[in-house]
Protein backbone atom coordinates (compact mmCIF):
# COMPACT_ATOMS: atom_id res chain seq x y z
CA UNK A 1 0.00 0.00 0.00
CA UNK A 2 1.19 3.49 -0.73
CA UNK A 3 2.02 5.60 2.13
CA UNK A 4 3.99 7.96 0.58
CA UNK A 5 2.86 12.05 0.69
CA UNK A 6 1.88 12.19 -2.67
CA UNK A 7 0.25 9.05 -2.24
CA UNK A 8 -1.61 10.05 1.18
CA UNK A 9 -2.90 13.08 -0.82
CA UNK A 10 -4.50 11.26 -3.46
CA UNK A 11 -6.33 9.06 -1.11
CA UNK A 12 -7.98 11.79 0.58
CA UNK A 13 -9.00 13.61 -2.90
CA UNK A 14 -10.63 10.23 -3.48
CA UNK A 15 -12.42 9.27 -0.45
CA UNK A 16 -14.62 12.08 1.12
CA UNK A 17 -14.67 10.11 4.37
CA UNK A 18 -11.03 9.85 4.54
CA UNK A 19 -10.50 13.45 4.17
CA UNK A 20 -13.01 14.81 6.85
CA UNK A 21 -11.08 11.97 9.38
CA UNK A 22 -7.84 13.57 8.47
CA UNK A 23 -9.04 16.63 8.57
CA UNK A 24 -10.59 16.14 12.68
CA UNK A 25 -7.57 14.37 13.27
CA UNK A 26 -5.43 17.72 12.27
CA UNK A 27 -7.91 19.58 14.36
CA UNK A 28 -7.68 17.30 17.35
CA UNK A 29 -3.58 17.48 17.48
CA UNK A 30 -3.89 21.16 16.84
CA UNK A 31 -6.59 21.53 20.07
CA UNK A 32 -3.93 19.05 21.84
CA UNK A 33 -1.04 21.87 21.69
CA UNK A 34 -3.63 24.69 22.62
CA UNK A 35 -5.29 23.06 25.48
CA UNK A 36 -2.54 20.27 26.79
CA UNK A 37 0.50 21.70 25.62
CA UNK A 38 0.56 24.70 28.35
CA UNK A 39 0.87 22.64 31.03
CA UNK A 40 4.27 21.63 30.10
CA UNK A 41 5.30 25.69 30.28
CA UNK A 42 2.99 26.54 33.59
CA UNK A 43 5.51 26.62 36.10
CA UNK A 44 8.20 28.55 34.44
CA UNK A 45 5.44 31.23 32.98
CA UNK A 46 4.56 31.61 36.74
CA UNK A 47 7.47 31.46 38.31
CA UNK A 48 8.68 34.57 36.33
CA UNK A 49 11.75 32.23 34.30
CA UNK A 50 10.19 33.29 31.12
CA UNK A 51 7.26 35.67 29.33
CA UNK A 52 4.13 34.00 28.42
CA UNK A 53 5.12 34.25 24.86
CA UNK A 54 8.85 33.61 25.02
CA UNK A 55 7.64 29.83 26.76
CA UNK A 56 4.71 29.45 24.46
CA UNK A 57 6.90 29.69 21.27
CA UNK A 58 10.07 27.31 23.12
CA UNK A 59 6.99 25.01 24.19
CA UNK A 60 6.10 24.93 20.18
CA UNK A 61 9.08 23.94 18.87
CA UNK A 62 10.57 21.51 21.46
CA UNK A 63 6.68 20.01 20.77
CA UNK A 64 7.67 19.95 17.08
CA UNK A 65 11.14 18.02 17.99
CA UNK A 66 9.27 15.60 20.46
CA UNK A 67 6.94 14.15 18.10
CA UNK A 68 9.63 13.85 14.97
CA UNK A 69 12.73 12.67 17.37
CA UNK A 70 10.76 10.45 19.98
CA UNK A 71 8.91 8.45 16.75
CA UNK A 72 11.62 7.82 14.66
CA UNK A 73 13.37 6.33 18.36
CA UNK A 74 10.22 4.38 19.52
CA UNK A 75 6.85 4.62 18.35
CA UNK A 76 5.40 2.22 20.61
CA UNK A 77 2.91 4.74 22.08
CA UNK A 78 1.38 5.24 18.73
CA UNK A 79 0.58 1.36 17.73
CA UNK A 80 -0.71 1.15 21.60
CA UNK A 81 -3.30 3.72 20.46
CA UNK A 82 -3.95 2.11 17.03
CA UNK A 83 -4.61 -1.46 18.52
CA UNK A 84 -7.02 -0.15 21.26
CA UNK A 85 -10.28 -0.49 19.71
CA UNK A 86 -11.43 -2.82 17.06
CA UNK A 87 -13.50 -1.02 13.86
CA UNK A 88 -13.32 -4.04 11.91
CA UNK A 89 -15.92 -5.08 9.35
CA UNK A 90 -17.34 -2.48 7.36
CA UNK A 91 -14.26 -0.02 6.32
CA UNK A 92 -16.21 2.87 5.47
CA UNK A 93 -18.23 2.46 8.87
CA UNK A 94 -15.15 2.26 10.38
CA UNK A 95 -13.94 5.94 8.56
CA UNK A 96 -17.53 7.64 10.05
CA UNK A 97 -16.89 5.76 13.47
CA UNK A 98 -13.28 7.87 13.83
CA UNK A 99 -14.62 10.57 12.71
CA UNK A 100 -17.41 10.57 15.56
CA UNK A 101 -14.18 9.66 17.87
CA UNK A 102 -12.44 12.45 16.82
CA UNK A 103 -14.83 15.12 16.61
CA UNK A 104 -16.29 14.20 20.22
CA UNK A 105 -12.39 15.12 21.33
CA UNK A 106 -12.70 18.60 19.93
CA UNK A 107 -16.02 19.29 21.48
CA UNK A 108 -14.41 18.29 25.22
CA UNK A 109 -11.43 19.56 24.95
CA UNK A 110 -12.65 23.11 23.38
CA UNK A 111 -15.00 23.02 26.48
CA UNK A 112 -12.70 22.02 29.43
CA UNK A 113 -10.42 25.02 27.96
CA UNK A 114 -13.24 27.23 27.92
CA UNK A 115 -13.87 26.71 31.87
CA UNK A 116 -9.90 26.77 32.23
CA UNK A 117 -9.38 23.65 33.27
CA UNK A 118 -6.30 21.14 32.28
CA UNK A 119 -8.34 18.20 30.66
CA UNK A 120 -6.77 15.04 29.27
CA UNK A 121 -6.72 14.81 25.45
CA UNK A 122 -4.95 11.31 25.99
CA UNK A 123 -8.16 10.00 27.57
CA UNK A 124 -10.36 11.93 26.10
CA UNK A 125 -8.87 9.98 22.57
CA UNK A 126 -9.50 6.81 24.06
CA UNK A 127 -12.93 7.05 25.47
CA UNK A 128 -13.70 8.98 22.38
CA UNK A 129 -12.29 5.78 20.25
CA UNK A 130 -13.80 3.35 22.52
CA UNK A 131 -17.28 4.73 22.40
CA UNK A 132 -17.13 5.09 18.51
CA UNK A 133 -16.16 1.47 18.33
CA UNK A 134 -18.96 0.25 20.47
CA UNK A 135 -21.58 2.28 17.96
CA UNK A 136 -20.08 0.48 15.50
CA UNK A 137 -19.83 -3.40 16.96
CA UNK A 138 -22.98 -2.92 18.86
CA UNK A 139 -20.96 -4.16 21.72
CA UNK A 140 -17.60 -4.38 23.76
CA UNK A 141 -16.41 -6.73 21.10
CA UNK A 142 -14.98 -3.38 19.50
CA UNK A 143 -12.17 -2.81 22.73
CA UNK A 144 -9.35 -5.02 22.65
CA UNK A 145 -8.60 -5.10 26.48
CA UNK A 146 -5.35 -6.66 26.39
CA UNK A 147 -4.13 -2.87 24.71
CA UNK A 148 -6.65 -0.70 27.33
CA UNK A 149 -4.57 -2.40 30.00
CA UNK A 150 -1.97 -0.36 29.52
CA UNK A 151 -4.47 2.82 30.12
CA UNK A 152 -4.24 1.67 33.54
CA UNK A 153 -1.03 1.27 34.08
CA UNK A 154 -0.31 4.73 32.59
CA UNK A 155 -2.96 6.26 35.22
CA UNK A 156 -0.50 4.67 37.59
CA UNK A 157 2.28 6.01 35.99
CA UNK A 158 1.04 9.46 35.60
CA UNK A 159 -1.12 9.79 39.10
CA UNK A 160 0.63 7.98 41.80
CA UNK A 161 4.63 8.32 40.21
CA UNK A 162 3.94 11.52 39.08
CA UNK A 163 3.28 12.18 42.68
CA UNK A 164 5.82 10.87 44.67
CA UNK A 165 8.00 11.47 41.65
CA UNK A 166 7.57 15.50 42.39
CA UNK A 167 7.80 14.95 46.19
CA UNK A 168 11.02 13.08 45.63
CA UNK A 169 12.65 15.33 43.40
CA UNK A 170 11.63 18.48 45.45
CA UNK A 171 12.88 17.18 49.11
CA UNK A 172 16.06 16.18 47.53
CA UNK A 173 16.54 19.85 46.11
CA UNK A 174 16.02 21.52 49.42
CA UNK A 175 18.36 19.15 51.24
CA UNK A 176 21.38 19.68 48.46
CA UNK A 177 20.25 23.67 48.61
CA UNK A 178 20.02 23.95 52.34
CA UNK A 179 22.89 25.85 53.35
CA UNK A 180 22.93 27.96 50.55
CA UNK A 181 21.70 31.48 49.97
CA UNK A 182 18.11 31.90 48.33
CA UNK A 183 19.33 34.83 46.15
CA UNK A 184 22.59 32.41 44.76
CA UNK A 185 20.56 29.78 43.45
CA UNK A 186 17.65 31.92 42.12
CA UNK A 187 19.65 32.43 38.61
CA UNK A 188 20.59 28.78 38.41
CA UNK A 189 17.00 27.44 38.74
CA UNK A 190 15.95 30.26 36.63
CA UNK A 191 17.90 29.05 33.40
CA UNK A 192 17.39 24.73 34.89
CA UNK A 193 13.80 25.81 34.80
CA UNK A 194 13.43 27.35 31.46
CA UNK A 195 15.57 23.43 30.76
CA UNK A 196 13.08 21.72 32.71
CA UNK A 197 9.71 23.64 30.88
CA UNK A 198 11.70 22.72 27.22
CA UNK A 199 12.15 18.73 28.61
CA UNK A 200 8.84 18.60 29.14
CA UNK A 201 7.13 20.21 25.66
CA UNK A 202 9.46 17.48 24.65
CA UNK A 203 8.14 15.06 26.09
CA UNK A 204 4.54 16.06 25.34
CA UNK A 205 5.18 16.06 21.96
CA UNK A 206 6.28 12.55 22.21
CA UNK A 207 3.35 11.31 24.09
CA UNK A 208 0.66 13.08 22.81
CA UNK A 209 1.67 13.54 19.08
CA UNK A 210 2.38 9.82 18.55
CA UNK A 211 -1.19 9.14 19.98
CA UNK A 212 -2.72 11.56 17.03
CA UNK A 213 -0.32 9.26 14.37
CA UNK A 214 -1.44 5.98 15.23
CA UNK A 215 -5.06 7.22 14.56
CA UNK A 216 -3.93 9.23 11.39
CA UNK A 217 -2.48 5.68 10.30
CA UNK A 218 -5.94 3.82 11.19
CA UNK A 219 -7.89 6.02 8.69
CA UNK A 220 -5.22 5.85 6.24
CA UNK A 221 -5.46 1.72 6.04
CA UNK A 222 -9.42 1.83 6.99
CA UNK A 223 -9.54 4.12 3.91
CA UNK A 224 -7.41 1.10 1.90
CA UNK A 225 -10.15 -1.47 2.88
CA UNK A 226 -7.63 -3.06 5.52
CA UNK A 227 -8.50 -3.30 8.88
CA UNK A 228 -4.17 -3.84 10.35
CA UNK A 229 -0.53 -2.06 10.32
CA UNK A 230 1.00 -4.81 11.74
CA UNK A 231 4.77 -4.33 11.29
CA UNK A 232 4.34 -0.35 9.35
CA UNK A 233 7.01 2.03 10.25
CA UNK A 234 5.54 5.54 10.91
CA UNK A 235 6.73 7.81 7.38
CA UNK A 236 8.37 10.54 8.22
CA UNK A 237 6.14 13.01 6.55
CA UNK A 238 3.18 12.08 8.80
CA UNK A 239 6.15 12.93 12.05
CA UNK A 240 6.46 16.16 10.33
CA UNK A 241 2.64 17.02 9.43
CA UNK A 242 1.87 16.37 13.08
CA UNK A 243 4.56 17.61 14.95
CA UNK A 244 3.89 21.19 12.78
CA UNK A 245 0.48 20.91 13.45
CA UNK A 246 0.94 20.84 16.83
CA UNK A 247 3.63 23.76 17.10
CA UNK A 248 1.18 26.00 15.32
CA UNK A 249 -1.10 24.66 17.68
CA UNK A 250 0.78 25.40 21.22
CA UNK A 251 2.05 29.02 19.29
CA UNK A 252 -1.50 30.00 19.84
CA UNK A 253 -1.17 29.88 23.76
CA UNK A 254 -3.18 28.39 26.54
CA UNK A 255 -3.06 31.67 29.17
CA UNK A 256 -6.10 30.23 31.31
CA UNK A 257 -4.35 26.52 31.25
CA UNK A 258 -1.33 27.98 33.00
CA UNK A 259 -3.10 30.16 35.17
CA UNK A 260 -5.06 26.81 36.37
CA UNK A 261 -1.93 24.35 36.77
CA UNK A 262 0.59 27.05 37.95
CA UNK A 263 -1.16 29.69 39.79
CA UNK A 264 -4.48 28.35 40.90
CA UNK A 265 -3.29 24.78 42.47
CA UNK A 266 0.30 25.65 44.26
CA UNK A 267 1.98 28.83 44.51
CA UNK A 268 5.29 28.10 43.42
CA UNK A 269 9.18 28.99 43.88
CA UNK A 270 11.44 28.28 41.23
CA UNK A 271 13.09 25.76 43.11
CA UNK A 272 9.60 24.15 43.14
CA UNK A 273 8.30 24.47 39.38
CA UNK A 274 11.97 22.83 38.10
CA UNK A 275 11.40 19.97 40.71
CA UNK A 276 8.00 19.57 39.12
CA UNK A 277 9.24 19.66 35.36
CA UNK A 278 12.30 17.20 36.31
CA UNK A 279 9.77 14.83 38.16
CA UNK A 280 7.28 14.97 35.37
CA UNK A 281 9.72 14.70 32.46
CA UNK A 282 11.38 11.52 34.07
CA UNK A 283 7.79 9.68 33.83
CA UNK A 284 6.71 10.26 30.31
CA UNK A 285 9.94 9.58 29.42
CA UNK A 286 9.20 6.44 31.44
CA UNK A 287 6.22 5.73 30.06
CA UNK A 288 7.10 6.53 26.38
CA UNK A 289 10.05 3.90 26.23
CA UNK A 290 7.64 1.62 27.57
CA UNK A 291 4.96 2.15 24.67
CA UNK A 292 2.34 3.13 27.66
CA UNK A 293 0.12 6.23 26.70
CA UNK A 294 0.28 8.57 30.06
CA UNK A 295 -1.80 12.06 30.36
CA UNK A 296 0.80 14.48 30.59
CA UNK A 297 -1.46 16.80 31.89
CA UNK A 298 -2.05 14.37 35.02
CA UNK A 299 1.65 14.00 35.45
CA UNK A 300 2.81 17.23 35.45
CA UNK A 301 -0.29 18.25 37.72
CA UNK A 302 -0.05 15.48 40.31
CA UNK A 303 3.96 16.04 40.43
CA UNK A 304 2.68 19.64 40.89
CA UNK A 305 0.97 18.39 44.12
CA UNK A 306 3.95 16.35 45.24
CA UNK A 307 6.05 19.17 45.05
CA UNK A 308 3.55 21.31 46.99
CA UNK A 309 3.43 18.39 49.31
CA UNK A 310 6.72 19.04 50.81
CA UNK A 311 6.01 22.07 52.91
CA UNK A 312 2.59 20.75 53.85
CA UNK A 313 -0.38 19.51 52.50
CA UNK A 314 -2.36 22.54 52.97
CA UNK A 315 -0.30 24.27 50.55
CA UNK A 316 -2.28 22.47 47.63
CA UNK A 317 -5.61 24.27 46.67
CA UNK A 318 -7.98 20.92 46.92
CA UNK A 319 -11.46 23.24 45.37
CA UNK A 320 -8.63 23.25 42.29
CA UNK A 321 -7.77 19.41 42.48
CA UNK A 322 -10.88 18.46 42.99
CA UNK A 323 -12.42 20.49 39.88
CA UNK A 324 -9.12 18.95 38.02
CA UNK A 325 -9.70 15.05 39.03
CA UNK A 326 -13.89 15.57 38.38
CA UNK A 327 -13.03 16.23 35.13
CA UNK A 328 -10.83 13.35 34.54
CA UNK A 329 -12.93 10.96 35.72
CA UNK A 330 -15.64 12.70 33.81
CA UNK A 331 -13.39 12.15 30.75
CA UNK A 332 -14.46 8.76 30.29
CA UNK A 333 -17.73 8.45 30.36
CA UNK A 334 -18.53 11.97 29.00
CA UNK A 335 -16.06 11.93 25.93
CA UNK A 336 -17.10 8.13 25.53
CA UNK A 337 -21.04 8.55 25.15
CA UNK A 338 -20.10 11.95 22.52
CA UNK A 339 -18.45 9.59 20.39
CA UNK A 340 -20.96 6.72 20.56
CA UNK A 341 -23.51 9.01 20.05
CA UNK A 342 -21.93 11.06 17.09
CA UNK A 343 -20.89 7.67 15.70
CA UNK A 344 -24.44 6.72 15.61
CA UNK A 345 -25.65 10.00 14.19
CA UNK A 346 -22.98 9.82 11.40
CA UNK A 347 -23.73 6.12 10.50
CA UNK A 348 -27.32 7.01 10.40
CA UNK A 349 -26.93 10.07 7.81
CA UNK A 350 -24.14 7.98 6.03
Amino acid sequence: MDITFSGFISQMMSSPVLFIAIALTLGVIFVNGWTDAPNAIATCVVTRCMGAKQAIIMSAVFNFFGVFIMSMINSTVAMTIKNMVNFGGNNENALVALCAAMAAIVIWAVAAWYFGIPTSESHALIAGLSGAAIALQGGISGINFDEWIKVIYGLVLSTVLGFFSGFFVCKTTVRICRNMDRRSTDGPFTWAQIAGGAAMSFMHGAQDGQKFMGVMLLGVFLANGQDTTTGVVLPVWMMLLCSAVMGIGTSIGGKKIIKSVGMDMVKLEKYQGFSADVAATFCLLLSTLFGIPVSTTHTKTTAIMGVGAVKRLSAINLNVVVDMVLTWVLTFPGCGFIGFLMAKILMAIA
